[in-house]
Order: structure tokens, then sequence, then C-alpha cells
């Protein structure tokens, strides 16, 4: 046999690599691994995207905020509180005590939503009421907090005297702060035409509250007399979390760009309070973010106030004219 005719016999180690495979205990294994790897993984996931949650909502209060202080610059005052939920913001009676709107509805030019507070204007009051239905309606990003709910509108079974019934209407997450005296309302005749209020001789009530938004208000930052930086102007509201889609909780249960109401506006009661399942509260501060809860301030910055802040401290920061300064370490 010649060397050319030697047969050429394949190399067995190959083979015996390319039919080499898992066996299951390593597939178990590699799973095991990559399970272990995705639960170390989430946790830091989720807190990334709450963090991003709660910038976002800080970005809407400090949006509010500075349309608030736009506002005062421009009238000399912070929008007024207006006058009763019953009552839908009217784009024919301005800025002042005569609107029944209150400061959701009031702030709408200055966060470049003119179009949304005109709606309806020029026409008579019963003409002008598909207009203020429609505008109830409309949902705004800005008033949403993303780690509580979705920007769009909710069940509706309450409606304003000078609008139509709406089946969904818009809502908001936060609050202005109406002081440290609890509610102090106003009942304004639910009469559907507010040019009642025109008539010669018609007075308006006066207010005893303390915070910087309140029935009727007209309060110019130089009546902050404890400091613009130490007093609260708006923030997160306290919402019962099995109530956050329903439209049933009695502080979250009206169109937007109403009047007065609890819907949008809170007290220093009970202190910072974090969403609880099973718990109302009607007139507090609070929040679902872990830890903190935004809050914008009358010089429109924007802090995370803790849960545990202390009641006085809390007080204070909502009273606009106690005399009480404190230092900012203190929250």
């Amino acid at each position: 046999m010649s060397i050319l005719e030697v047969p050429i016999l394949p190399f067995q180690g190959a083979d015996v690599m390319q039919r080499r495979a898992f066996t299951i205990v390593e597939m178990l294994v590699v799973i095991a691994i990559i399970g272990i790897l995705a639960a170390l993984l989430l946790p830091a996931v989720q807190a990334a995207r709450e963090a991003a949650r709660r910038t976002q909502c800080a970005n809407h209060i400090k949006q509010l905020a500075a349309g608030c202080l736009l506002h005062e610059s421009t009238y000399r005052h912070l929008p007024t509180g207006g006058w009763a939920w019953y009552w839908s913001g009217d784009p024919d009676r301005g800025f002042s005590r005569r609107q029944p709107g209150g400061w959701t509805y009031t702030v709408l030019p200055y966060i470049e939503q003119p179009a949304l507070f005109q709606m309806g204007v020029g026409k008579s009051a019963a003409v002008k009421k598909p207009d203020l239905s429609q505008r109830g309606g409309t949902a705004l990003r800005v008033f949403y907090c993303p780690t509580r709910r979705g920007s769009r509108t909710y069940p509706n079974y309450y409606n304003t005297c000078n609008s139509n019934s709406i089946p969904q209407a818009a809502r908001t997450d936060y609050a202005a702060n109406t002081g440290t005296n609890g509610p102090l309302w106003w009942s304004a005749p639910a009469s559907g035409d507010p040019s009642f209020a025109d008539r010669p001789g018609f007075r308006y009530p006066q207010n005893a509250a303390n915070g910087v938004i309140f029935v009727l208000s007209t309060l110019p930052l130089a009546a902050i007399t404890d400091g613009t930086s130490t007093t609260y102007l708006l923030g997160e509201k306290y919402l019962n979390p099995d109530r956050y889609l329903d439209g049933l909780e009695g502080t979250d249960n009206n169109p937007l760009y109403g009047g007065f109401d609890w819907d949008w506006q809170r007290w220093s009661a009970n202190g910072m309070l974090r969403d609880r399942k099973g718990v109302s509260n009607y007139v507090s501060f609070g929040g679902s973010h872990p830890g903190t809860v935004n809050m914008a301030f009358c010089d429109g910055s924007v802090r995370g106030i803790s849960f545990t802040i202390d009641k006085t401290t809390h007080a204070i920061l909502c009273g606009r004219d106690d005399g009480k300064i404190i230092d900012d370490s203190a929250f």
C-alpha cells in the first residue's frame, strides 16, 4: 500500500466535542443563577423608575408654582381660591374675587393653557355651559402624579351649577396651602349665573384663613410675612389608594377647574400622610412616593418633605404670618 492509499481516520475527540451538550443539572444551575440576578436587579430597576416618577412629579409641581407666581406678578396677588366646589371657572369674570373658579382654573393662562381658560368666553351663562363642561373633561398631565395614576379623566358623579353634567372628569393630585385653621367655606348661591355678585350693594364675605390660597383670596406675596422660602404654596394631596380610579372619594370627586374645595385645597392637620389603603382623609397633604412628599414653597422652590416631619414644624410652614420663623434644617 502506498502512502497515498492510507485511510484517514476521523479525530474522535472533535466528534465528542461536537456532540457535547448541557445536562439537566447544568441547565437548572444556569436558570437559578439568572433568577437570582433578576431578583437582585428588580428592586434597583423599580427604585430607578420611582425616582424618575418622583422627579417628574416635582417638575409638575414646579410648573404649577411658577404659574402661580407669574399670576402674582401680573395681578399682584396669587390665584384666588374661588367660590365653592359647585361653581366652575368663568372666562368672563377675570382673576379677582369675582371669579368663581379656583387656582386650578386661574393658573391655566400661566401654564401655557390660555385656550382652555377661554372656553365659553363672551357667551351668556346658559349658552356657555357646554363649553365649561368640555373643559371639566379635559385632563392635563401637569395636574397628575405619575406614581399615583395616569393623566386621563375618571368617573364623575358631581357637577357644577354653571356647566352641564359629564360622565368623566379631569382630576388633580395637587393641592394649594389653605393654612392651619381648618376649612373655611362660603356657601355661595348655586344660581348657575354668577352675575348675582355684580349687583349694587353686594358684599363678599371676609375669610380669616392664614394660608396663601383660600376662599375668595387675593393674597399678594408681601402678605407672607413669615418668608416665602418657609411657607408652602402647594404640593401633593393625600388620597386613599382604594379610590384612585373610581371617582368616589370625597376629596377627589369634582371636575377640575372648579371653585374652592378640598379636592385641590389642603391644611396642616395631621401632618404629612403616606397614602394608605382603606383610610380616607379630607384635609391633609401627603402622597404615594416612599419617604417624601413634593412641596412647592412661595419662592418657587420645590423640596421633598419627609412623612416624619414634626407636626408643629409642618403647621408653621402652612401659616403665612404667625411670626414663627424656622431654619431650613428643620425640614
